[in-house]
């Protein structure tokens, strides 16, 4: 694929007018996307996005709630998103679609970038990030009636494994293995309607990948600005601690990673949970949920678009791992009890899920 040539093309049917002099490929080179610095001859710079896994439809739409999202969100946060270019009053994106080459493209005002959080965050640093992550939710569900609305959901995503599993055998490992798989698929249906994920949780933006390498913090530990926007959806804040959890990990952010569930149990995890309950209170069912937003991780983003999302080398591991590991340990490596003794919620409402 000539990435340069679609970023041409697609600047071209934005402002043939603006000659464009360099274009820089900026990728953290872990997934198939690709993000781009472009230098215009007037020296300006933009960033664009290019994409071509998943369907261009959601594609648009999500950049079209990313976009409102930006422009809507109050101070503190008020420039923490990139705001993507419009043309008429609308998000542009490009669709570039040749014999099977099918790719997508979307411009962005660059962000800016304070300071990065350290490798292993230190207990003062948990806390401050676990008070800005509540607000920051806080901010966003204050404002998702006035988002434009999503068609993804969870259970479209899971019913699209699903339907794989029982079309396609073979796809996804061994008999054995895509037996569990559906599996997995059950149960997650089953707590998400259990829990009332569609109901009480309500649904607000979610990044999901909050590695420290997506977002910058001012030297008070405020959140300064956020980018990359791959796994973006409309869902429950939930689905946002499994990569929080990893962020405040004893382990700290590591080149080579992996996905376990054990960050979820940390004591320093807890430490975080106990500031944002403070500020965003958290219920019984959501803790109980946080496993299953974290199964639903591994079957969606690892298992379902793993191949598609992920460079070849990250794909093959995290998939193996993922069968062997990740799965099998949701139901005997998470307890939802300690979390939720740990905050405090009062038994009542712990009894009211069983």
């Amino acid at each position: 694929m000539n990435y340069s040539a679609i970023i041409k093309r697609a600047w071209e049917g934005y402002d043939a007018s603006k000659q464009i002099s360099k274009i820089e490929d900026i990728s953290a080179m872990v997934s198939t996307n690709h993000v781009f610095r472009i230098t215009f001859e007037d020296e300006d710079v933009l960033i664009a996005k290019l994409a071509s896994y998943g369907k261009y439809e959601h594609f648009k739409e999500d950049h079209r709630i990313i976009h409102a999202l930006a422009n809507n969100l109050l101070y503190p946060f008020e420039n923490l998103v990139a705001k993507s270019l419009l043309k008429n009053n609308r998000v542009y994106t490009y669709r570039y679609k040749r014999g099977k080459i099918d790719a997508w493209v979307v411009f962005y005002n660059p962000v800016r970038v304070s300071e990065r959080l350290p490798r292993r965050l230190n207990e003062n640093q948990i806390r401050l990030l676990g008070q800005q992550m509540a607000r920051f939710h806080k901010a966003c569900f204050r404002i998702k009636n006035v988002l434009p609305k999503s068609s993804k959901t969870l259970g479209t995503d899971i019913r699209i494994l699903i339907d794989t599993l029982e079309t396609k055998p073979g796809e996804y490992g061994t008999p054995i293995q895509e037996k569990m798989l559906r599996q997995h698929c059950d149960v997650f249906l089953k707590n998400r309607s259990k829990y009332n994920a569609t109901g009480s949780f309500g649904s607000i933006p979610v990044f999901l990948d909050w590695n420290i390498g997506n977002f910058s913090v001012t030297s008070k530990m405020n959140l300064y600005s956020r980018w990359d926007y791959d796994w973006f959806r409309m869902s429950s804040r939930i689905l946002d601690f499994y990569f929080l959890s990893r962020v405040v990990s004893d382990a700290g952010d590591r080149t080579v990673f992996s996905y376990v569930i054990k960050p979820m149990m940390e004591e320093r995890f807890i430490i975080f949970l106990k500031e944002y309950h403070k500020i965003y209170p958290l219920t019984a069912h959501e803790i109980y949920f946080l496993k299953d937003a974290y199964r639903f991780f591994i079957l969606n983003y690892v298992i379902k678009d793993g191949r598609y999302f992920f460079n070849e080398q990250y794909a093959k591991k995290l998939q193996r791992e993922a069968l062997e590991i990740y799965l099998p340990s949701v139901d005997t490596e998470f307890n939802a009890e300690i979390l939720i003794n740990a905050l405090g919620i009062p038994m009542a409402d712990k009894l009211t899920i069983q």
